[in-house]
């Protein structure tokens, strides 16, 4: 109702004065509408009074709407171009919000189905072995008095299924151990003597801040990025830093070989969508550059990491 009240208003001011950049306050508005429908319908009325405006200004002051030709043709621009430049950038906007959102979800849906895995994976390990055990212990109760040789049979059975449930828990354990980064480091440097690569290394990890957490997939990307070195890269060299700021801890990761495009190493299997799922659990980032080789960049938040280590 408003803007329509504004075009009215654009209308008489241009026929009775030349003030046709008054329009443009009017294009503002229309450009901030949200409702896609909506924003088509008052941007074509709006630049058809507009021009009709003009032209019968044209019939009753030529004199005035020649001498003030520039800034017609300007405004007339500037009423068909700021009205889809706003659209354009509050739709973006929104979906940048939209995208935040689905990303937040989707983060909170792979902890849940992860939970859910662990879960299904310590019931399928431990559920029937325990159950098993309590019917077994059952049955060696019964039978200490009327069979004493097969109730000791009956334990022996216990005491195994008993040591398969321990080690298979253990198993389990030591998949989801948090690797720190210290660790990954001497079996790194072991796999590039190996491969006959060069180790610069420009960190401190035994003070660093990160929680085990981090500090664990910190060290799978770090893992990660040597492999792709070791098995794509041909370099005789690989250069790691680490270091903290005051907003983000940074890991680099640089090579004297040969180089890789992103596109390659998405395509090849090399790891760094592996990479990236991994650093989204902690709102970190990783990007690829070329410098005389392939540099991996990952970054942190430090807030992630502010956290009282256990």
């Amino acid at each position: 109702m408003w803007i329509s009240f504004e075009m009215i208003l654009n209308i008489v001011m241009t026929l009775m004065f030349g003030y046709v950049y008054l329009s443009l306050f009017t294009a503002y508005y229309i450009g901030n509408i949200k409702h896609t429908v909506g924003f088509y319908v008052m941007y074509g009325l709006h630049i058809g009074f507009t021009v009709l405006a003009i032209v019968l200004g044209f019939f009753i002051d030529i004199d005035l709407f020649l001498y003030q030709l520039p800034f017609v043709v300007l405004s007339v621009i500037g009423v068909v171009l700021l009205p889809f430049t706003l659209y354009n950038r509050n739709r973006r906007e929104n979906l940048q919000g939209e995208l935040t959102t689905a990303k937040n979800k989707i983060s909170e849906l792979i902890v849940i189905e992860e939970r859910q895995r662990i879960s299904r994976d310590l019931h399928d390990t431990l559920g029937q072995k325990l159950s098993m055990i309590g019917l077994k212990s059952d049955l060696a109760a019964r039978l200490v008095e009327k069979d004493p040789a097969r109730a000791i049979e009956e334990i022996k059975e216990i005491r195994q299924t008993a040591s398969i449930a321990l080690k298979e828990v253990r198993e389990l354990v030591a998949d989801m151990r948090a690797v720190k980064l210290q660790d990954e480091v001497v079996r790194i440097r072991q796999m590039l003597s190996a491969a006959e690569i060069e180790l610069m290394l420009d960190a401190n990890f035994e003070e660093n801040k990160a929680t085990l957490f981090v500090e664990s997939v910190l060290s799978m990307c770090l893992k990660e990025a040597v492999n792709n070195i070791v098995k794509h890269s041909g370099a005789t060299m690989c250069h790691i830093t680490y270091h903290e700021t005051n907003d983000e801890i940074i890991l680099r990761v640089q090579d004297n070989g040969h180089g890789y495009t992103e596109e390659a190493t998405l395509k090849g299997g090399s790891g760094l969508k592996g990479m990236r799922e991994r650093l989204e659990f902690i709102n970190g980032t990783v990007q690829l550059s070329q410098q005389n080789g392939t540099i991996v960049h990952i970054r942190v938040p430090i807030a992630i990491t502010r956290q009282k280590r256990k």
